[in-house]
């Protein structure tokens, strides 16, 4: 009978400690947070800032448009928790039924989103699937070492002296964005003849670009491959020595350009929801925003990251009044994308 006890004391014994240690790698294991943004759009040290704090892995994929980026969310088996997308975008996609409808008390840092921001977002106007992460423009970088006179004007694309030293994005509403508002138009309009009329416009510029390019075009201006580039100034301008700054220029054309809102939203089939709450809630204190802000030189969403930036803006908030967000225009994205088609062919 004694034998018997100590047998099962053993047994007990062996069971406590496989418990005890179960758990403890339970409580050990990190979670992982998979994450889909456009590249170069956040500073390393956040990212390493929010695994250490939270004690998680982020996994962190980049896509170079927004098509791409729906495309691969779409057709099911990402398998990411947040993602990035813009304005129109996040309007496709709630449509789709691909978002998480959020709940905002697990983001209690909300409250420090500007108003000005957010009275922007007319895709999500209740901010019930969508934070906004940053709002800025594009427009047009010169690198001045190879180009020392130009207008201000979308017009720079029509010179035949920069023929293969001028990049267009590969994005198709930034391009339309860009050909409709030279022509005085809006950039979310679904008037078939102005469609076609800023068709013809960007045929006539690709004549003289090297290529559209949404990857390649940062470093491209910077190393002198291309001496004038569409895009995002954030991309090029923290490739730039500091020495170097004064011999290049971003500005929004003459005729305006298009305004952009990329925002944070949580994918409806998300492994690890509570975990991409808390990442979405890290990134709106104000001396995170501030990091990011930092690291893109634009200005941040979040009221009083401010008071925390230490470097100055490429641009601020008042001088993007000639600029319009890009829109959900619904089914009239068929004929842009008709027109794109015909335009990429």
């Amino acid at each position: 009978m004694k034998r018997i006890n100590r047998v099962v004391k053993l047994v007990l014994f062996v069971a406590l400690f496989v418990l005890v240690v179960f758990v403890l790698n339970a409580c050990n294991r990190q979670s992982t947070l998979r994450i889909y943004n456009w590249a170069d759009y956040i500073p390393q040290e956040v990212i390493e800032q929010f695994e250490k704090e939270y004690n998680c892995k982020v996994i962190y994929d980049t896509y170079a448009s927004n098509e791409e980026m729906f495309a691969k969310i779409k057709s099911g088996g990402s398998g990411y928790d947040i993602v990035f997308p813009s304005g129109d975008h996040v309007k496709m996609m709630i449509n789709e039924g691909l978002l998480e409808k959020l709940d905002l008390n697990k983001i209690p840092n909300f409250k420090n989103l500007s108003e000005v921001v957010l009275s922007k977002t007319t895709y999500d106007p209740n901010h019930e699937y969508s934070v906004p992460y940053m709002m800025g423009t594009t427009g047009l970088i010169v690198n001045k070492n190879y180009l020392k006179e130009y207008e201000k004007s979308w017009s720079i694309y029509e010179r035949e002296d920069l023929k293969d030293k001028i990049t267009l994005l590969d994005d198709m509403r930034e391009v339309f964005g860009a050909a409709l508002k030279y022509l005085g138009y809006s950039v979310n309009t679904t008037n078939p003849e102005e469609i076609e009329k800023a068709k013809e416009v960007i045929l006539n510029w690709k004549k003289n670009i090297v290529k559209f390019d949404a990857t390649t075009y940062a470093q491209g201006v910077v190393n002198g491959e291309f001496w004038v580039v569409h895009g995002y100034p954030e991309n090029v301008f923290q490739l730039i020595p500091e020495e170097g700054m004064e011999n290049f220029e971003f500005f929004v054309p003459k005729e305006g350009g298009t305004l952009w809102i990329d925002s944070m939203v949580i994918l409806k089939d998300a492994k690890n929801k509570e975990l991409a709450y808390k990442f979405i809630d890290f990134i709106l204190r104000p001396e995170v925003a501030a990091k990011i802000a930092d690291f893109l030189m634009i200005p941040s969403p979040v009221a009083d990251a401010v008071n925390y930036q230490e470097v100055e803006p490429l641009y601020t908030v008042e001088e993007l009044s000639n600029c319009e967000i890009i829109d959900y225009i619904g089914e009239a994205i068929d004929l842009y994308n008709k027109a794109w088609e015909e335009i990429i062919k």
